[in-house]
């Protein structure tokens, strides 16, 4: 079995709880992490859960923080973050990171913000501490097509790469509207699909994600060699507010680039007070999944504003948690 297949998951994964204490990590101190704390990378190095975290003061310029954990719960921070704005376009944020491991080397796809354009950009490192940036993957590209977002502007968020070749070629599903997908031969040079070719648009109306759908964690590689692909969805209420829930699907290697399956109701969704009050509110928002001591960790934002978990316990069963 290759190191990135994993023997414990399959479709759907789950069942996940949220941790009954959380948030695990909220804002501190007076700086840079001091408004918000949310939206995480998760990997698993040397033994240790690592986030890559949001965080931002008021001025909401978000930087990239580092935090260790032995146990998946409860994390050490680096006082200082390890990404932070530096070029024209990440200049107001770098945001919403997630991250991949291939041969030693660590792939960081974030947001740029501009206050203009979002745009998907690359990172590399070798420790997870320091980066390289190697700019905007697609600086001409709406992920929000084909529906729109209102602006003429590019844009382009969240990007998931698997971490096992297809073919010789590497693999990465992005996009915050609707979903795409893009191909590698190294990693760092990415040929987007047709802009015209979206891989999921929003779904039907009534369902969890008929106002945008939005790449989640880093895909997997399931106990059968399908791949799993978390994501995030939202609805928009009549009064402007948003509602952010997640969901799952899943791929054929054969045939990467059509749904196999997903799941048509969430299996994590806003329950608890720092998951409906906050800066956006009513958002549960996952971009962090580790396999780590025989559990999976989902790690997600809760309303823009505090970092929570939900934990699934290898063997737990649906019927197992009722009542709980």
């Amino acid at each position: 079995m290759s190191a990135h297949q994993h023997a414990h998951a399959e479709f759907p994964l789950g069942p996940f709880r949220p941790y009954e204490q959380n948030p695990i990590m909220s804002p501190q101190g007076d700086g840079w992490e001091s408004g918000s704390v949310y939206n995480p990378a998760a990997i698993v190095k040397d033994g240790q859960v690592v986030l890559l975290y949001r965080a931002h003061a008021d001025d909401i310029v978000s930087h990239v923080g580092y935090a260790t954990s032995d146990d998946g719960i409860h994390f050490e921070r680096r006082p200082e973050p390890v990404l932070s704005p530096s070029e024209d376009y990440d200049r107001f944020g770098c945001e919403d990171p997630r991250v991949t491991e291939v041969d030693g080397t660590y792939y960081l796809t974030y947001t740029g913000w501009d206050r203009t354009s979002a745009l998907l950009c690359l990172a590399t490192s070798t420790d997870l501490v320091t980066w390289e940036k190697h700019g905007p993957m697609f600086p001409d590209f709406n992920t929000f097509l084909p529906q729109g977002n209102g602006q003429d502007a590019p844009w382009s968020k969240a990007g998931g790469i698997l971490p096992v070749p297809i073919d010789g070629r590497y693999l990465m599903y992005f996009g915050e509207g609707s979903i795409w997908y893009a191909w590698s031969d190294d990693l760092i040079h990415w040929k987007p699909c047709s802009n015209d070719e979206p891989l999921m648009v929003p779904t039907g109306p009534g369902t969890f994600g008929e106002f945008l759908v939005e790449v989640g964690p880093q895909p997997i590689v399931t106990n059968n060699g399908l791949i799993l692909l978390l994501h995030n969805a939202a609805v928009k209420n009549d009064d402007g507010t948003v509602r952010y829930t997640c969901g799952q699907l899943l791929f054929d290697p054969a045939d990467p680039t059509r749904i196999l399956a997903q799941m048509n109701r969430p299996w994590l969704e806003p329950t608890t007070h720092e998951d409906t009050h906050g800066l956006v509110s009513n958002v549960t928002f996952v971009e962090g999944l580790v396999h780590f001591k025989d559990t999976w960790f989902a790690y997600y934002g809760q309303s823009d504003s505090t970092l929570g978990v939900a934990t699934y316990r290898v063997g737990d069963r649906y019927s197992d948690l009722a009542g709980r």
